[in-house]
């Protein structure tokens, strides 16, 4: 199974669209010591996204069928399905579908449920492996990395829902079957969760290098002009509006991280939607590194002075000399997320800052067109 995953080219899709097969055999390769865990990651904490909640509240069996898969091919013991606090009608699907199958006399490997905080990097890897041996849903500093010690000290594989749900696709039909869509770089399909100034706001299957302009056609359309799209998630890319029409969606042309596509109306203003997702992001600080606790926040409160019209004398100037000291300095990847998304934004918009920074009022700043960041969540188990 291993081998058919790696002729697929399935790659993850929970964000950095990691080749599903490279994964699976890192972890075989060291369950000769102890057993494996495999562990189904649906917390879902990108605020944007919904596809991995759609997919256990309408497929729970297609993630369970892929679970089981995952577990029979790198020797795992047992298997976790994670899931955020809100969740409620998730645990009670995946519990209906746990019950229909023994009732059904299937003959599987265990499958626990466990949930955890719901904050931004509670879905991280590393922060999984955290909160299920008992700590905090905070990431962590590898080496060692999951595969090779995780949960209990076992090789550990985790994966997204969507991931896994494509690995029962493959197993039920074959590589060849899962190649022939997308492109040769990313084969099969993928569920984008397309949201803002669209008519039918929803999760959608797409080709994998589906053309952006024809995903939003999926979602009914853009009522009249687009400001712009924000693919990819908080930590994903901003596009301009002139390159929209010309982006194919495939992580070969841009990051497309857990399938977001946010879309801005013609009244909106990426700007101020960047220094929102920016403020957002440095309260979901895991408060671990400096990097990341005193230089988002210091990003995030120049951003919010730009997008209101009233920046301080240096504040663009601050802003990018920041965002390069930060980058690649955390003690995970959140605050390069962060940064990626601010900067991508000042690239993009370049008429929007000018404006900001003559001091000139912005509609998109009291109107966000994109649905607003939650609020933060106490607590980290």
């Amino acid at each position: 199974m291993i081998e058919v995953l790696e002729r697929s080219g399935l790659r993850g899709r929970g964000g950095g669209w990691f080749p599903a097969g490279r994964k699976w055999r890192a972890v075989s390769d060291h369950v000769e010591e102890r057993p494996a865990l495999v562990v189904v990651n649906a917390s879902e904490g990108e605020p944007l996204s919904a596809k991995d909640r759609t997919l256990a509240l309408h497929r729970p069996h297609l993630i369970l069928d892929g679970a089981q898969v995952a577990a029979e091919s790198v020797g795992a013991e047992g298997i976790v399905i994670y899931l955020s606090s809100p969740s409620r009608p998730l645990v009670r699907a995946l519990h209906r579908s746990l019950r229909e199958r023994r009732d059904a006399g299937v003959r599987e490997v265990p499958v626990r449920v466990v949930r955890t905080a719901h904050r931004y990097v509670a879905g991280e890897s590393s922060a999984v492996v955290r909160r299920l041996n008992g700590g905090p849903s905070k990431p962590g500093f590898a080496p060692p990395y999951p595969s090779e010690r995780g949960v209990g000290g076992r090789p550990t594989l985790v994966h997204n829902a969507e991931t896994i749900a494509n690995t029962a696709l493959v197993a039920r039909f074959g590589d060849a079957w899962f190649r022939a869509r997308g492109t040769a770089g990313a084969p099969g399909t993928a569920l984008v969760t397309l949201s803002g100034s669209v008519r039918h706001p929803g999760v959608y299957e797409i080709d994998v290098g589906t053309p952006l302009v024809d995903a939003i056609g999926l979602a009914g359309g853009v009522a009249g002009a687009t400001a712009g799209v924000l693919v990819g998630g908080y930590a994903g890319t901003w596009i301009a509006p002139a390159a929209v029409a010309h982006l194919r969606l495939t992580p070969d042309e841009v990051a497309l991280g857990c399938g977001v596509l946010g879309v801005l109306g013609g009244h909106g203003c990426g700007l101020s939607e960047s220094a929102r997702i920016a403020d957002y992001l440095a309260r979901q600080s895991a408060g671990q590194c400096g990097p990341c606790v005193h230089g988002l926040r210091a990003i995030a409160d120049a951003m919010l002075r730009i997008a209101a019209s009233d920046a301080n004398p240096g504040d663009l100037e601050r802003v990018r000399r920041w965002a390069l000291q930060v980058t690649g300095r955390g003690g995970c990847h959140h605050p390069d997320g962060a940064i990626h998304n601010v900067v991508s934004a000042l690239e993009a918009f370049p008429d929007h800052l000018a404006l900001h920074l003559r001091g000139m009022p912005c509609h998109g700043w009291a109107d966000g067109a994109l649905p607003p960041p939650p609020r933060s969540t106490p607590g980290w188990r």
